[in-house]
């Protein structure tokens, strides 16, 4: 979806190993797999568990699409 956008220098995708980084997934509040979440300045502006599809996501990413 950011590549048909030519949106994907718009987010650094960073994954995390929830088995590897507990500490992490307990702290950003990660209950179910896959989350996407949107930080700006340290702060979460968006979460986003299991999307359906790219439609869904264009739609909750839509004030950081360009």
């Amino acid at each position: 979806m950011l590549q048909r956008r030519r949106n994907h220098h718009t987010f650094d995708i960073v994954r995390v190993d929830v088995d590897g980084r507990p500490e992490l997934a307990e702290r950003l509040g990660i209950e179910k797999v896959p989350t996407l979440l949107v930080l700006t300045d340290k702060k979460v502006r968006r979460r986003i568990v299991a999307p359906n599809g790219c439609r869904e996501l264009e739609t909750k990413l839509g004030p950081w699409l360009h």
